[in-house]
């Protein structure tokens, strides 16, 4: 437990990264909380409208440790990363806890059955534009701390991260559409033999 402390001391953008991960799900369990259980619907809005604000927070924190003449590390390129993925998937991530706490809480219907066949092909082809559009605002803030700070040598280690997340979409394509374009189960004819 003291390595986890120590890690937090000596990179202290890694504890905002991870407060800001844990307030992303307080923040959303809270809202529906406040929704389903306690009929607070003002609050829950508030609540869930929060998490956005969380994103700035680090976002913020980031720049401000960067002017402060802090120099870049893996945690500051992380930073982007992580903005950029919660901007994206954020709001989807909400709904779908919303769905499942609304049917579990509030009587509410159950969640959709998975996607199948072509329809899941169609899934995984646009959560693939969401990664693609996650890690072009990730590299568009990697290039703003970039050219903000201005120092070459102290934000060396951000350009590191532009093939990153090239390798991240490539990786994501290959397992996500291709690979159910690719899989026997995604013709819809299979689908329509196997209910049979």
């Amino acid at each position: 437990m003291n390595k986890i402390w120590d890690f937090f001391a000596e990179n202290p953008m890694a504890a905002v990264i991870a407060a800001g991960e844990i307030g992303f799900w307080v923040a959303i369990g809270a809202g529906l909380l406040a929704r389903y259980l306690l009929r607070l619907k003002r609050t829950s809005t508030v609540l869930l409208a929060l998490t956005p604000v969380i994103d700035i927070v680090v976002l913020v924190a980031t720049v401000l440790d960067l002017q402060g003449g802090g120099k870049a590390n893996f945690v500051h390129g992380l930073a982007a990363v992580y903005l950029g993925f919660s901007v994206v998937f954020g709001p989807s991530m909400i709904r779908w806890a919303d769905v499942r706490f609304a049917h579990r809480f509030a009587g509410g219907p159950p969640p959709p059955p998975k996607p199948r066949g072509r329809e899941k092909a169609r899934v995984e082809w646009r959560e693939w534009g969401k990664c693609v559009l996650a890690c072009g605002i990730a590299a568009a803030v990697l290039l703003g701390l970039i050219f903000l700070v201005g120092d070459g040598e102290q934000v060396a280690p951000l350009w590191g991260w532009l093939p990153r997340l090239g390798v991240v979409t490539a990786i994501w394509f290959a397992t996500g559409p291709l690979w159910q374009e690719l899989s026997p189960k995604n013709d819809d004819r299979v689908s329509e033999g196997t209910r049979r």
